[in-house]
Order: C-alpha cells, then structure tokens, then sequence
C-alpha cells in the first residue's frame, strides 16, 4: 500500500488530487493498488515549520508528498514578502528536507510566473527564468530549495488553474449575472488549466522515477478576455465582455503579459499529453462544479 500525503487538500489541486485518487483509496489496504492519502491543510501542519514537518512526515512515513499549499494572492504578496517567502520558498525547503530524510518522492507545484511574460513563444523547461514580481519570485526560490534540498522530486509549473474552489471562472459567472457586462485584459496571454487534468498528471507522474521540471498546463493558449468569452459561451450566459488593456486595468502586482507553458519535458519522456483547455474546461462545466 502506498502512502500518499498531500499539503493543502482543501485548495482547489488538492481536491482535485483526492478526487483523481479516489478509487485506489477506496481498496483494501492489502491490495498492492491500494492508496492511503494523508490529507493536510494549515490547521493541522505548518509547513513554514522545519520542526512541525519533519515531526508528521517521519511520524507518517508517506512514500510520496505532494505540495498543493501555497501563497497565490498575487496582488497581496506585493506587500506580505515575508508570509510569502515563508509559504512559497521556506515551505518547499521544509519538504524537500524531509522528503530526503524519508526516502520519499516530493511533488512540488509551481507556477508560470517564475517567467517574466516577455516572451513571444511558449515557455520550456529549459528557458531562463526571470520573475518579476513577489508572486514569481518566492515561487522561484521554492523550486530552488526543492533542487538544493530534495533528491527525488518533481517539479510541476502550472498557470491559470481553476477547479472545485475560488477562481476566475466563478468571478466571471458572479459579475456576469449581476451586471450582464464585464470587462477583462485582452493583452495577456496563457492557458486556462483544469485542476481535474494537472491532478491527473500527477498521477501519472509520480508513481515513476522520471524526475525534474515540468510544466504542466492544458494545451493551446488564449487571452483572459478569450477565456472569459468562452465562459459565458459554455455557461449559455448573454453577457457582453468589453477587451481592455492591461494598463486600462493597473493591479498590485504586473502580471506576466505572455506566459504560456510548453509541456516540453513531458512530450520528451513521457506519451501523456494534456487535453485541450477547451476541452478540459467543458468538462469542468459539465461537472456543475462552476456553479457550487
């Protein structure tokens, strides 16, 4: 039986994790498919504490540990460094330590915005990194302490996740019934990913010994105002969605104006390919999970 514990469960990936895991979690514990997920959140392991980690992991002894916890508010980050750098970096670090202490594999998500989106073509794994805001950059020192600290690890980068929680899918359908009008940046560009298809990912990454950075985001690209059509489009929703600029829009934090992720590493080692955003994200709608 394999011992899987996962670090922010009630985050939007990690339910999607659980949901993905599901059936091996539901066999006997002595079938050699078995699961048994660990599921944690901040109410029950700070992973900004060296001492809280390694006390349940070396209690646990999970055969893998994926980190689903992180600090995403992007704008808030831009004014709460050190709380970011504690969940974004210190936590990671914190892992990966026990993870080699352990013998365990360590999944750790990480973003796009570990670039700076002045690109002109979709991202690899091996292009320079250059973040350029808060966000980005504690996210950036969390891969660092993974590759420094940890041995057996997977590093996932992702972009424009939605699934079973807050995000930008559900701003559109709130705003969107309440005013019949909205208006969204036509200027940025990247890949709406579905939580169901990165878990899934996961899954069919971690059982291997096929380690590294990965980028994990669904196929193609679009704009945030393209994403917030097709919403309203999938949603059956008569609502007007007015592109604007990002400078008509000034925020906190500068978001990356093109961060599309190429899954290059994956179409180098593996056959698994990631569905279409449309299609994952037509899944999702079917699934009323936009709608809870």
């Amino acid at each position: 039986m394999k011992k899987i514990l996962v670090t922010g469960c009630n985050g939007q990936l990690g339910r999607a994790i659980n949901q993905v895991y599901a059936k091996e979690s539901a066999l006997s514990p002595s079938d050699a498919n078995a699961v048994t997920l660990i599921n944690t959140d901040v109410s029950n392991l700070d992973i900004t504490s060296i001492d809280d980690v390694l006390r349940l992991i070396t209690q646990e002894k999970p055969d893998v540990i994926i980190n689903c916890a992180a600090h995403t508010n992007v704008n808030k980050c831009e004014s709460d460094w050190d709380n970011a750098y504690k969940i974004n970096a210190i936590g990671p670090r914190n892992l990966a330590i026990a993870a080699k202490k352990t013998g365990a594999k360590l999944v750790h998500v990480s973003t796009d915005y570990v670039f700076d989106g002045e690109g002109d073509r979709p991202y690899t794994e091996f292009d320079a990194t250059s973040p350029c805001g808060a966000y980005g950059k504690t996210k950036l020192a969390g891969e660092q302490f993974v590759k420094e600290f940890g041995e057996k690890y997977f590093i996932i980068r992702t972009a424009w996740l939605y699934g079973d929680g807050n995000n930008f899918v559900k701003t559109m359908l709130k705003l969107g019934n309440e005013r019949g009008e909205v208006s969204v940046v036509s200027d940025q560009y990247g890949t709406p990913t579905s939580a169901l298809e990165l878990a899934r990912m996961i899954h069919v990454l971690e059982p291997t010994e096929n380690y590294g950075v990965f980028h994990g985001t669904c196929e193609g690209s679009c704009s945030w105002a393209e994403f917030a059509t097709e919403i309203f489009k999938e949603a059956g929703m008569d609502v007007k969605v007015n592109y604007i600029t990002t400078a008509e829009y000034p925020t906190p934090a500068k978001r990356p104006a093109y961060s599309v992720l190429d899954n290059y590493m994956l179409r180098l080692t593996t056959d698994y390919a990631m569905a279409d955003w449309k299609d994952a994200f037509r899944e999702y709608m079917q699934s009323g999970l936009a709608f809870k």
